[in-house]
């Protein structure tokens, strides 16, 4: 395994690391034989200069044919996010339904009057005493990184809203923060000038312990995309009618008749969202009041 090289969706050849390969496969919550077993799979079908997409693609299949198929729903987290589009208004619901579970209220796609020009804010989240502006930047391949260019844009956006919210209300100021929100990645560029100017930046897995993938896991949030048992029209479907979470199925299967998936594939579907959803209950109990 020490000589073998992978080649990442950038075109980069860096090193077969089985230990990242063990992490991934442990996120989906699969059993230790199940695991075990897809790595050695791989390890005996690997070559040197094989595309990381193609060990995706190995382990997948593998997860997919084991009894839970939650498994892969969040094995495939990740590109399920990128399904959501190409539009980008899916992932910009997806967002505002992560920031409500935080205790915000939220509206998507907001027109905010600026003191040069309107914007089109994509989240604004909304507590008594915090305001929020939110940009989503949305991508449907990965590889896509965010420039320096992105943060150094939303921030001029920010200071001319903020200008004619002070010159109206004084000092009642209408946003307090702007937070931007990938699912793919930001240049360390990026980073540097948002932690300079006080701009929230969540990626895929930035910050640490704190990214897009974790906020998923913490609240139970996965797209209607990660559900294995849709084909690719029924998702269609779906989020041509404004759902985006597996929960909106899960607490609605009249949605499924709603949308005209066929009814023989109903009991599976729910099968599915039932298995995430019981393992995201078991794993985050609920507070008694």
């Amino acid at each position: 395994m020490e000589n073998i090289k992978v080649k990442k969706y950038s075109g980069e050849l860096v090193d077969f690391d089985i230990e990242k390969l063990r992490v991934s496969l442990q996120r989906t919550k699969a059993n230790d034989a199940l695991i075990q077993n897809i790595i050695e799979s791989i390890k005996s079908k690997i070559f040197d200069g094989i595309s990381t997409r193609k060990i995706y693609q190995m382990a997948f299949n593998m997860l997919n044919k084991s009894r839970s198929k939650s498994n892969a729903s969040r094995y495939k987290l990740k590109k399920a996010i990128m399904e959501l589009g190409p539009s980008g208004f899916p992932f910009e619901k997806f967002v505002a339904a992560i920031i409500k579970e935080e205790g915000y209220q939220t509206e998507v796609g907001v027109i905010v009057q600026g003191a040069c020009v309107t914007h089109e804010v994509d989240v604004v989240a909304k507590t008594d005493h915090k305001h929020i502006m939110v940009e989503c930047k949305y991508h449907n391949h990965q590889g896509r990184v965010n420039d320096i260019k992105i943060p150094l844009y939303i921030q001029s956006r920010f200071l001319d809203i903020e200008k004619q919210h002070h010159e109206v209300e004084g000092k009642n100021r209408f946003f307090h923060q702007q937070w931007i929100y990938t699912n793919t990645r930001f240049s360390s560029e990026a980073i540097k000038f948002s932690e300079c100017m006080g701009l929230k930046l969540i990626s895929w897995d930035y910050p640490f312990n704190k990214g897009l993938r974790v906020q998923i896991d913490k609240y139970g949030l996965y797209p209607i995309t990660s559900l294995t048992t849709l084909s690719k029209k029924d998702k269609e479907k779906l989020l041509d009618k404004g759902y985006v979470l597996c929960r909106d199925v899960c607490d609605n299967p009249d949605i499924l008749t709603e949308v005209g998936i066929e009814r023989s594939k109903h009991k599976k579907i729910m099968q599915n969202t039932k298995e995430l959803s019981d393992y995201y209950d078991s794993n985050h109990p609920k507070k008694n009041n």
